[in-house]
């Protein structure tokens, strides 16, 4: 799609289709039911909560260790479009994966308008990289790294699995050893024209560079590429794009396109020990 000369119908559709205030109502109750499953599981859980990994104050992880050392870690990048939310909803998916076997680690980055997308991306690559080195002394295997994120967090896994690790940051090439982006934003250009532009500032070039749909995957792990059935036609065909591009690098991609799910019942099923996608996750990572 040409994004040149949008009228105000078609940046309006834009706003429908990639927008989820939008077509979610009861948006706000997915979010307090989530912060309260999450403060629960912080209060009877054993996490280190805002361990330092940046210079900023939401540089920051979450970290749930497994009972047993050399544990699979699983990373979950929280989304809200670059400029909201926080990690801090999702302490709620650490009870699930830990009684699994895997240490749990959330991290938190800086938000638009304070920073851009670039900021962002280059902040999970700093948080990666804190992980790798220092997740051994919460039970983790700094070799068994399986990324995770939710919308914007779905794009930022996506440009961890398009990140050169051994040429930019002289770390193992096959970093990630699983990846699993949910309801991902892989072809960020439309959100120059959204109304998400009065806070992300998102110039072309930014787009064009920040954008794993156009970039080249240097991972070799398997991939889940999950969707909300019931998202609109671009989130589902980004995923769809995405998951053709990752099987084209010969990645093995499973798409998963889940029921009637809006763009936040697909991370509600995180809680869930025995729901498909969690248990889709944990085959993932051997568990």
């Amino acid at each position: 799609m040409g994004y040149d000369n949008l009228n105000k119908d078609e940046i309006e559709a834009l706003n429908v289709q990639y927008l989820p205030s939008r077509t979610v109502s009861n948006m706000a109750d997915y979010k307090e039911n989530a912060g309260i499953r999450s403060a629960r599981a912080r209060e009877e859980g054993l996490g280190h909560i805002d361990v330092v990994y940046g210079s900023s104050s939401l540089q920051t992880v979450d970290i749930f260790p497994a009972a047993a050392t050399g544990a699979p870690v699983f990373i979950f990048i929280h989304g809200g479009y670059w400029r909201g939310w926080d990690k801090a909803l999702y302490s709620e998916i650490a009870p699930v994966f830990n009684n699994a076997g895997a240490t749990v680690v959330l991290p938190n980055y800086d938000l638009c308008p304070a920073v851009t997308i670039p900021d962002i991306v280059d902040q999970m690559r700093q948080a990666l990289k804190w992980i790798y080195e220092n997740i051994s002394d919460y039970n983790g295997d700094p070799d068994l790294l399986f990324l995770s994120g939710h919308s914007a967090g779905g794009h930022l896994t996506g440009m961890m699995m398009a990140t050169d690790w051994a040429e930019q940051y002289g770390m193992p090439a096959n970093l990630l050893k699983g990846a699993s982006p949910l309801s991902g934003l892989f072809d960020i250009m439309p959100h120059r024209y959204t109304d998400l532009q009065d806070d992300i500032h998102l110039t072309k070039e930014e787009a064009l560079a920040n954008s794993p749909q156009n970039l080249e995957l240097h991972c070799a792990c398997p991939v889940i590429c999950a969707v909300g059935g019931g998202e609109s036609g671009s989130f589902l065909r980004q995923s769809q794009d995405f998951t053709e591009k990752c099987r084209k690098a010969e990645l093995s991609c499973e798409y998963m396109a889940l029921r009637t799910d809006n763009h936040f019942d697909i991370t509600n099923r995180l809680h869930d020990p025995d729901d498909p996608l969690v248990l889709a996750i944990l085959r993932q990572m051997g568990l």
